[in-house]
């Protein structure tokens, strides 16, 4: 057994029949010849589904926007870069001269994409019966505490679920200033309530990042 093979075993529960599948799904495309993009992929699909059977057992009664919300939650990249480094794997990473130099293994997306690879690789070795217990065990107890249905729904969706409930106009949205290259913009827009005559600001690097700031802003005036 490799090291790496070890460790997985230890952190995650799953000794590979394969041990190449799992130095595979550690390789960065930076590093040249093999590597994990397609492990990627596969990890990605196969995430979804435990997920979503997962979160199917465990709600019987919820809706299915409720369970489809609580998916796109437990599995977006900003879940999953945390996990990997409670891993320990950006010291696992197999990354080319110019990654390591400009510090890739602390990227989240390398991070994020890289975990989805090992499960890819661990539901080729196993199938679904050995991908179940490590997603469960990944997981933890995220499992047990999951969101109320409200607190998934983004700002914007809530605000304009808050005016509707009380009879009042949708809110407004102005991009008053957009700052900096294109590839490095930032946002800064007005979003206005009319009936209230109430205004809040919100900035964030795309319009919708700074709109939802906005309408985060709002829900909080209306809260006080």
């Amino acid at each position: 057994m490799t090291d790496d093979s070890r460790w997985l075993e230890q952190a995650l529960g799953h000794r590979f029949t394969d041990e190449s599948l799992l130095a595979l799904a550690l390789t960065h495309r930076s590093a040249g010849g093999r590597h994990n993009e397609r492990l990627e992929y596969l990890g990605d699909a196969a995430l979804g589904l435990v997920v979503a059977e997962l979160l199917y057992r465990r709600l019987p009664e919820a809706p299915e926007g409720h369970l489809s919300r609580l998916r796109a939650s437990l599995v977006r990249r900003s879940n999953l870069a945390p996990m990997a480094r409670d891993l320990g794997l950006p010291r696992r990473l197999r990354l080319g001269p110019g990654e390591l130099k400009s510090g890739g293994f602390r990227r989240d997306s390398i991070l994020a994409d890289a975990l989805e690879a090992i499960l890819g690789a661990i539901y080729l070795d196993g199938g679904l019966a050995a991908l179940r217990p490590v997603v469960e065990r990944l997981y933890g107890g995220q499992l047990d505490e999951l969101p109320a249905h409200e607190d998934l729904k983004d700002p914007k969706t809530r605000l304009q679920e808050r005016l509707q409930a009380r009879g009042l106009a949708l809110p407004e949205y102005r991009v008053d200033t957009v700052a900096g290259e294109d590839h490095a913009q930032h946002f800064s827009v007005t979003c206005r309530v009319p009936a209230l005559e109430a205004e809040t600001a919100g900035h964030g690097r795309s319009r919708r990042a700074a709109e939802q700031a906005a309408a985060a802003d709002m829900l909080g005036q209306l809260d006080d």
